[in-house]
């Protein structure tokens, strides 16, 4: 199994919004960047993904599962992008701020710090234990 993040302003897409799609989930559409494309198209399906509230909030709050492997974007025109799907999985008992992820040495190289506007990331497996700890997990 891999781990991933994988970003949305709460405005657009919250995690709220994921739960309430239950266990069908939905399409993580949208995805404009090619790094992160290449992410969407690394994830398994049974794979796990911080969700991580971005512009307002700023702090991973929940769980997601990969429950469809990469397609077709139907939103993209071109052709070029692709979404996979994801169910929330668990929210995290207290949201991991940017904030506590920066203060936390041991997670000075997470894609999260290094890559800061990429929206969807992997995540190694120490990273992912370390900040379900932060997050009370």
């Amino acid at each position: 199994m891999a781990y991933w993040l994988v970003k949305s302003e709460p405005s657009a897409w919250s995690w709220e919004q994921q739960v309430a799609k239950g266990a069908k989930g939905e399409a993580w559409t949208g995805v404009r960047n090619f790094t992160a494309r290449q992410n969407l198209v690394a994830m398994k399906k049974g794979d796990m993904a911080f969700f991580y509230h971005s512009n307002e909030g700023k702090e991973i709050v929940g769980i997601a599962e990969i429950i469809r492997e990469a397609y077709p974007d139907p939103t993209d025109k071109t052709g070029k992008f692709v979404c996979v799907d994801i169910k929330a999985d668990k929210p995290l008992n207290t949201p991991v701020t940017i904030a506590a992820v920066k203060a936390d040495k041991r997670l000075a190289d997470m894609a999260l710090v290094k890559y800061s506007r990429l929206s969807v990331q992997p995540v190694t497996p120490a990273e992912w234990k370390l900040v379900c700890k932060l997050g009370g997990l």
